[in-house]
């Protein structure tokens, strides 16, 4: 194909800027420009965290050599014909996320973890020797991107990353370097799972020896990975590198597969904008998670969803494009034959890496078949390969990966919504609790489905004749809300969050529509947008000075600031309606275009979503209202000696099992600083995680004999028990923290005092 081939497309707005015409190349250093700027921001806010320049080097090296280099190149034998070099690069990433996952596995089987650096060799060596392949390496026919998507894009991933600097970075320090350290309690045993991913295959649960982890955990294979090759420490990569990565990466592919299943640049965009920048519809200070399912702060407390969903929308894109139909938009080239082969590779790398991921996609797959069969009376042959490959994934990740275990989801419509309508002792009226159940609902769909409103018009203008992949993308949005509903417990809470990409692109394609029909000019574009950016301010500077904490005096007190808000901004919005047609009637190129203006309005409501999320954290740092757990510096201190004296294989125990500290009972076994921090196995830390206690997290221990040999050796020990921990259990360390319980004045005699800090002492059995 030669270089001058260009594909028109389809446009948002009528007036095109010149260096964003089809056909016109830019130069070379303003089209990198944006990335380039984008990146030293990113790079800027990660310094001010106190992360080392030389480990966002080595990160980026990493990401680039070893996971986009050869993705790439896979993704783009797979592919047909190419469109934009940015749909290239970023969905290579994602192919080159799935091919680290078997290239970790391979060198963890034969033992070669020092050479795991080799890994991209096996994929860029063949495309360097083969004569066939050697032509990926400079494919032609690019579309050039219009500079101002570019830009577009990367304000999206400078935005959230500063929300993330406020909402995490600034009060989450990489190492804890004091005493009265917390964190949020999910953090340390994310990096527990990293350091066992970093040293064993297959994973075992780091808080009990041996326990198998019949959990999703290939993110942390990725972070295990950039350890070994990038020779970066692993808390350096969970608490800084890792989550501004995956965000631009889903920034990207957002864009991108907005774009190709639409055919319309700019609905990319929007799609990136609603997913990481527009937030939820609540409006109380502090943000909480009343209202069940927030999204906004998930991305750092949750690696494994942040991850899952850069998987999930590179997958969507590839079955999106399957479906798209051969007569539709010629603006971008289809993927051909080799989506099939994509999405086999991305399904199964999805299954493990979140299981609410393939689930929804699913679903979305179901909707496609039924109404393309109600529809055309055929059955589409495309959909039924396509739900053949996702069933096999989750066939694989429920048999292999999982074991049958099912997390406590079941049936249990409405669980958790539904202690909003308690009825008091005294009871409530019919009609009482019927209206206050419907303010239930519509609180709920106004905070968390308001973005989504471009769905509503996308489906009116097409009067719900929807094409294949328009009903794939309604499927998907549709499920995570309704699995939410019927299974009712907080578990379930994760579908809706992996709903929320196919909704986000489906309402930015509604959007594009409705600005299609607008035909605004470019000067109307801009006038449009900076109109969008004061209301956005403007909804900002109110929601800080007026919103107050969250009432609590009553079961449905949650629901009332987003109603009373909602109500507010819709007197508001009648207002502005009057004067907007008494406006048209002075300006008769307004007609057809208080449509979008409306659209925009309703979009942006939740704009004030992250901001709030990281005003919170200045009143609850550390993730304080969502469950944080102490994490002293001296524990820290003594873990990360035991790691620096001791080999992979070897195992620890303590006395520490639950995160309360002295004088409260151990009530609740969520301890996992020694296994984070040690990158070691541990005899028995913290058990509440454990796979197998998923529907109790708060009963006790399964191996009574076991727990009681552990702390037998701390608090009374004796040769037989310190021999029998040492050779039948294979413990090497002792760790004691003194502040929970001091040790039984013997063990000095009968094991070697290593490590003593005051607090925390490592003793090495004999």
């Amino acid at each position: 194909m030669s270089s001058d081939v260009t594909y028109v497309p389809q446009s948002t707005v009528t007036d095109v800027r010149e260096d964003e015409k089809p056909g016109h190349v830019a130069a070379g250093w303003r089209r990198w420009l944006p990335a380039a700027v984008t990146f030293l921001l990113v790079a800027a806010i990660l310094v001010v965290a106190g992360t080392n320049p030389l480990d966002i080097a080595r990160y980026t090296a990493y990401a680039t050599l070893a996971v986009m280099l050869p993705g790439t190149l896979v993704f783009r034998m797979m592919r047909r014909r190419p469109h934009t070099l940015v749909e290239d690069l970023a969905m290579g990433t994602a192919v080159g996320l799935v091919l680290e996952l078997p290239a970790w596995a391979a060198y963890s089987v034969l033992d070669l973890r020092s050479s795991v650096w080799t890994w991209p060799l096996l994929v860029v060596v063949p495309f360097l020797v083969v004569p066939q392949l050697r032509r990926h390496w400079r494919p032609v026919g690019y579309r050039p991107v219009p500079l101002g998507w570019s830009w577009s894009v990367g304000g999206v991933v400078v935005f959230f990353t500063t929300c993330l600097y406020g909402a995490f970075f600034r009060e989450n320090p990489i190492l804890p370097g004091a005493e009265n350290t917390v964190q949020f309690m999910d953090l340390p045993y994310q990096l527990s799972l990293a350091g066992e991913a970093k040293h064993h295959f297959p994973l075992d649960l780091p808080q009990v020896a041996g326990e198998p982890l019949n959990y999703h955990w290939f993110a942390f294979v990725h972070a295990a990975m950039v350890s070994m090759v990038g020779h970066i420490d692993l808390p350096v990569i969970t608490m800084r590198l890792m989550v501004p990565g995956i965000i631009a990466l889903i920034a990207v592919l957002t864009a991108v597969a907005g774009w190709r299943l639409s055919g319309r640049p700019y609905a990319g965009v929007v799609a990136a904008a609603l997913f990481l920048v527009v937030g939820e519809f609540q409006f109380s200070h502090p943000f909480t998670i009343s209202l069940g399912v927030q999204v906004a702060w998930i991305t750092w407390p949750s690696l494994s969803m942040t991850y899952s969903w850069a998987l999930l929308v590179a997958l969507i894109l590839v079955i999106g494009d399957a479906l798209r139909r051969p007569d539709g938009d010629s603006s971008v080239p289809p993927l051909g034959r080799g989506a099939y082969a994509l999405a086999v590779l991305l399904a199964f790398a999805s299954s493990a890496a979140k299981a609410s991921s393939l689930p929804v996609t699913m679903a979305g797959l179901a909707l496609a078949g039924v109404m393309t069969l109600l529809l055309t009376r055929r059955i589409s042959g495309v959909v039924i390969a396509l739900g053949a490959i996702v069933a096999a994934a989750l066939a694989f990740v429920t048999i292999v990966v999982f074991r049958g275990q099912t997390y406590g989801l079941g049936l249990h419509p409405f669980l958790e919504i539904s202690r909003f309508w308690v009825e008091p002792k005294q009871g409530r009226s019919g009609s009482h609790q019927a209206v206050l159940v419907t303010g239930v609902f519509v609180a709920w769909l106004l905070s968390l489905q308001l973005r989504l409103a471009g769905i509503v018009p996308l489906l009116l203008r097409r009067r719900f004749r929807l094409e294949p992949v328009q009903w794939f993308l309604l499927g998907g949005a549709l499920s995570g809300p309704v699995l939410y509903m019927l299974l009712g417990t907080f578990n379930a809470t994760w579908f809706y969050r992996a709903s929320l990409p196919f909704g986000v692109l489906l309402s930015a394609w509604g959007y594009a529509m409705v600005a299609d029909r607008a035909k605004l000019t470019r000067r109307a574009t801009a006038v449009l947008g900076a109109g969008a950016a004061l209301f956005a301010i403007a909804l900002l500077v109110t929601t800080l000075v007026l919103a107050g904490p969250e009432p609590t005096d009553r079961p449905y007190s949650a629901i009332l600031p987003v109603l009373g808000w909602a109500g507010a901004l819709t007197a508001a919005g009648l207002v502005g309606t009057l004067g907007w047609w008494a406006l048209r009637r002075r300006r008769p190129g307004l007609a057809g275009r208080g449509g979008l203006v409306v659209l925009t309005a309703i979009l942006l409501a939740g704009f004030p979503g992250l901001v709030m999320e990281a005003r919170r954290n200045l009143d609850y740092p550390n993730g304080g209202s969502y469950g944080s757990v102490p994490v002293p510096a001296s524990r820290v201190d003594a873990a990360r000696w035991v790691r620096a004296h001791s080999d992979p294989d070897d195992i620890v125990a303590t006395n520490v099992h639950c995160w309360e500290e002295p004088p409260a009972k151990c009530r609740d076994a969520r301890s996992f600083w020694l296994s984070a921090y040690a990158e070691r196995s541990v005899l028995v830390e913290g058990w509440s995680f454990a796979p197998r206690l998923a529907v109790t997290p708060d009963a006790p221990f399964w191996d009574k004999q076991k727990l009681k040999r552990n702390d037998a050796a701390v608090y009374t020990p004796n040769p037989n028990v310190l021999r029998r921990l040492k050779n039948r259990d294979h413990v090497r360390y002792l760790v004691v923290d003194r502040y929970r319980k001091p040790e039984s004045p013997l063990l000095a005699d009968l094991a070697d005092l290593r490590y003593d800090n005051g607090r925390m002492a490592v003793y090495e059995l004999r």
